[in-house]
């Protein structure tokens, strides 16, 4: 038998390291080649590791949220004949083994004991009666969470007969045994604290490592509250017209077109508004005090997956028409669920929308995506009574909520943008419209 080393492999584009996100083995897991080991992450790009040999898992170098460099020993496989370990990682041999040792413990379990089944059946009471030295000093304590009240069989039976919970009464007795007294007292106090109405107290914590792609997402938010001064602008656009365009668009749609959503209506409505306005269309260096405003406009459209939120990038919206933004989008929404989006999918915006679809609510205060200068948020589309000057009319309305870097968007500037595509939505023929 021989030993196989696995080594964070080089992922590409000059990344020196990668964060452990997902393991899919655990020690003593038999395997075969190209079964799927590990998954890390970089930027935000996911990569899984497959297996190059069969063999039996005795070593894993990582826990998960670890940042491993590219080059750094991840797995170690016991193998068949000479196996793989380089002649640096030799002295390790010796670690491997003893933790493959380890699993005979688990053989027995099929096996009776060497005693006889009385004298363990016996010796099982005599264990669970002898209390622990710190339950012997802790008379009247609290139990611990999770711990299974102490009381006699004649105590048990009150308390089912009352109705009460064992759990919720407190034991004076040693290690916290609970005795007549101490129900006499549980009960004294009253038929709402006797009674287990099912309303308990909850004391549990419970420790969720932040890993992965929602640490890159808290570090990036994080970024850009602490960065960013934001304004946030909010104006309520009509889109009956919109909505009764994009119906009859989507009637007569050919079978190889996508269905239009709002998003590309409003993607164009964007070309034309920073067109007008090319200073939205920037990256700030505040390092450096540097805007970089660009010629091409790359939509970054916010989108929630499984694995929380990401931001594929639809390049270069100026020479995109309607249909082509929508499959667009499309193409790369689907590609962001299902994990398969690659690198150059998900960096490069220059301006950002963001939309919680039917839970949009009302009003949001978007958080821009640094190191944009602005980005639009689209609300929930509800029916609302408008006043057309002769009396109220059901409209449909929706608000846009749009944030902008207050350190080189005036809020005047600002104010214009958004008339700018509250008015191309309104009149959504306008579009259209070239120059």
């Amino acid at each position: 038998m021989g030993e196989h080393v696995i080594k964070l492999p080089d992922v590409g584009e000059g990344v020196a390291e990668a964060e452990l996100v997902e393991w899919h083995v655990k020690v003593g897991d038999l395997v075969r080649e190209d079964t799927l080991l590990a998954a890390v992450m970089t930027d935000k790009a996911t990569v899984e590791i497959p297996s190059p040999v069969d063999g039996e898992i005795t070593w894993l170098g990582a826990e998960i949220g670890d940042v491993v460099a590219v080059g750094s020993a991840l797995i170690r496989l016991k193998v068949e004949g000479e196996g793989a370990a380089p002649a640096d990682e030799k002295p390790a041999q010796a670690e491997a083994p003893a933790k493959v040792e380890t699993k005979p413990e688990t053989k027995p379990i099929a096996k009776p004991p060497a005693a006889p089944p009385k004298a363990a059946v016996e010796a099982s009471p005599a264990r669970a009666a002898a209390p622990t030295p710190a339950r012997q000093a802790s008379f009247g304590a609290p139990r611990a969470e999770g711990d299974k009240p102490l009381a006699s069989p004649a105590i048990r039976l009150r308390a089912r007969e009352a109705g009460i919970d064992l759990r919720q009464v407190r034991g004076t007795g040693p290690a916290g045994r609970i005795g007549h007294e101490d129900l006499d007292a549980f009960i004294a106090r009253g038929p709402q604290a006797a009674r287990a109405a099912g309303l308990q107290e909850n004391h549990a914590v419970e420790d969720i490592k932040v890993i992965g792609l929602r640490r890159r997402i808290a570090e990036k938010m994080a970024l850009s509250k602490s960065r960013i001064p934001h304004i946030t602008y909010v104006e309520e656009v009509d889109v009956s017209a919109l909505e009764d365009l994009r119906a009859a668009l989507n009637k007569g749609k050919r079978a190889d077109q996508p269905k239009l959503t709002m998003l590309p209506f409003l993607m164009r409505a964007m070309v034309k508004a920073i067109a007008d306005q090319p200073g939205l269309n920037a990256l700030f260096d505040d390092e450096a005090g540097i805007i970089h405003q660009h010629g091409g406009i790359h939509i970054g459209i916010a989108a929630q997956t499984p694995s929380g939120l990401v931001v594929p990038v639809v390049k270069h919206a100026e020479a995109r028409d309607l249909w082509d933004c929508a499959a667009e989008v499309n193409r790369l929404a689907d590609a962001a669920k299902a994990g398969t989006a690659t690198r150059d999918e998900l960096t490069g915006s220059t301006i950002t929308i963001t939309s919680l679809g039917a839970l949009g609510g009302v009003v949001t205060t978007p958080v821009i995506n640094y190191p944009e200068v602005a980005i639009i948020g689209v609300n929930k589309m509800m029916v609302r009574p408008v006043w057309d000057g002769a009396g109220f009319i059901p409209r449909k309305m929706m608000n846009l909520s749009s944030s902008f870097d207050h350190r080189v968007v005036d809020g005047w500037d600002a104010a214009v943008f958004v008339q700018r595509i509250k008015t191309l939505l309104e009149t959504p023929a306008m579009i259209f419209v070239e120059g």
